[in-house]
């Protein structure tokens, strides 16, 4: 019966989630980004420059984690669907994903470990999710530690974004695992009484003032639920991990942030088939 219901949320969410994109306004800090100006550019260019490098930094989320029960996609997270859209809408551009995300972490060990995880590999665009984790502590480090990542990018002259993640459960699930029942409701009430919404609006102060632009997931997920969908259904631990299905969401206001234009391309293929064909 549950697994209906959870058909029945992501169904209704996949209704809305075009027009509640569309609806998102304009983000004019990311009209500088210089990936939109190299996936335009020609072969000779790569040659010299090399392929398009993305570094994401995150919790588990970024990491690829779809829940308990079902583990990590790495087909399906978000940032590998945003590698396929920009090589299907500019074919033959090499674009490169260094995941660096560990389940668990938050924004303090992306800029503790800013040197080794992003500086190393010369990023041309970085991607930092950061609020699942960071809720547990408190406003300040939250603040100091992602501002202090937003600046090391600043300094070494890289291209930043910020996204923002899904919202938390709202209620504590039945089916949510018994190791973490009592979590669930902790989750729940900082949902509830407006702890993540906090969160969020110091992480968007942060990038602004810097003039990063921020791709606003979490007001998306805001919207879906004030549209009538149950958005604790979309996680598929019914706490903070979203199903593989919602991680188009992420991919999709990724593009529409750094082109500002939305996908136009094929939708509905998750993978690039090598996990289909190593299965052979």
């Amino acid at each position: 019966m549950y697994a209906i219901e959870v058909k029945q949320a992501l169904a209704a969410a996949e209704e809305k989630l075009p027009a509640l994109i569309a609806a998102l306004p304009p983000e004019p800090n990311g009209e500088g980004l210089r990936i939109r100006e190299y996936v335009k550019k020609d072969t000779n260019f790569h040659k010299q420059h090399g392929p398009i490098n993305i570094v994401v930094v995150g919790d588990s989320v970024s990491h690829g984690c779809v829940g308990g029960l079902f583990g990590n996609s790495y087909d399906t997270v978000y940032h590998n669907r945003l590698r396929l859209m920009i090589n299907r809408t500019f074919p033959g551009i090499p674009v490169n994903i260094i995941n660096t995300a560990v389940g668990g972490e938050c924004a303090s060990y992306a800029d503790e470990n800013f040197e080794r995880d992003v500086l190393s590999h010369h990023p041309d665009l970085v991607i930092a999710c950061f609020g699942l984790n960071d809720v547990n502590k408190e406003e300040e480090v939250f603040c100091r530690s992602l501002g202090s990542l937003f600046d090391q990018c600043k300094k070494n002259d890289l291209d930043v974004i910020y996204l923002s993640p899904n919202m938390l459960n709202t209620y504590r699930s039945p089916l949510t695992a018994d190791i973490y029942f009592a979590y669930a409701q902790k989750t729940a009430d900082m949902q509830n009484e407006g702890r993540m919404d906090r969160f969020m609006e110091l992480a968007r102060r942060e990038a602004q003032e810097r003039g990063i632009p921020v791709a606003d997931c979490y007001a998306v997920w805001r919207a879906l639920q004030e549209n009538g969908v149950d958005t604790t259904l979309l996680l598929a631990n019914y706490i903070n991990h979203p199903l593989r299905e919602m991680h188009a969401l992420f991919a999709e206001v990724l593009f529409l942030t750094i082109f500002s234009v939305p996908y136009g391309g094929e939708r509905g293929t998750e993978t690039d088939g090598m996990t289909a064909e190593a299965k052979k």
